[in-house]
């Protein structure tokens, strides 16, 4: 296996990143997860500029598209594999041990995993925890996912794949890793941006796809949605099965479902929408 470490391929088993690397000892850095099919990534010129915004967003210099889409190349056609997970890793690199950054510039890491395709449905929970959308990281993709891990482990032990928040009003928000989806009436609603998701790729493009409506939702609409479902890289579009102890029998609904379609069609046509 070959990632891409400090301008170059490497092998992973000798590829270090310094233990002062600021991501590590304070998580100051940011990643894209990315889609490749038979070596080919989906959507990166939205996922680059989502993390040009992520940089900026933590005061980081902008990365060079220019150099991580060489690095993107690279691993990919060093490691060929059906579907893969490719994540793109940019942190403030080595620093003191402590919030202030240092001066050698940034660490860029691409890596690549195997992975496989989800089922069309999935269970999902509620957490106790928010999102702060007024917070200094809101809507910015950044390697401090320990809140996320946290709330992933919780619905592992609930046998369900994914765990959705609220945000500190009570309107629903996102998952760990995903962007939710609700079926009212026939109509697909999603939050607004300004509820504290993260913009997703794959939720901006079923909502341009399928003409899903950004609305307020109180955490409750999972109680009464007709169908439900959730988005992200790796999921595209998946229906939901089960929120907590409600079952949805049937899913994929017939929205969900033809969301589902709409997606694969769309992004088999054009791999860089």
């Amino acid at each position: 296996m070959k990632i891409w470490l400090d301008g170059g391929l490497q092998d992973v088993e000798s590829a270090r990143v310094s233990v002062f690397d600021h991501g590590l000892t304070v998580g100051d850095g940011i990643f894209e997860t990315v889609k490749a099919t038979e070596g080919r990534p989906f959507a990166l010129t939205r996922h680059l500029d989502r993390l040009t915004r992520s940089a900026r967003g933590l005061g980081l210099p902008d990365p060079d598209h220019d150099e991580v889409r060489r690095a993107c190349d690279a691993v990919l056609a060093a490691n060929p594999m059906e579907l893969g997970r490719l994540r793109i890793t940019y942190t403030g690199g080595h620093g003191p041990l402590g919030s202030d950054r240092g001066d050698r510039g940034p660490t860029l890491v691409v890596a690549l995993g195997e992975t496989g395709r989800r089922p069309d449905s999935t269970a999902v929970i509620t957490v106790p925890w928010t999102r702060n959308e007024r917070g200094a990281l809101t809507g910015l993709k950044t390697t401090s996912y320990a809140e996320n891990v946290v709330a992933l482990a919780r619905a592992h032990r609930h046998d369900a794949s994914e765990a959705l928040f609220a945000n500190t009003v009570g309107q629903l928000c996102e998952g760990t890793g995903s962007n939710v989806f609700v079926v009212l009436d026939g109509e697909i609603h999603t939050p607004p941006v300004s509820s504290g998701c993260l913009a997703g790729i794959t939720r901006a493009l079923t909502a341009e796809w399928t003409g899903a409506r950004e609305t307020d939702l109180p955490m409750d609409v999972l109680e009464r949605a007709d169908e439900i479902f959730l988005t992200s890289t790796l999921r595209d579009v998946q229906a939901v099965h089960r929120v907590d102890d409600r079952a949805l029998p049937g899913a994929p609904g017939p929205v969900t479902a033809k969301a589902m379609r709409i997606f694969d069609e769309r992004s088999g046509e054009d791999l860089d929408p």
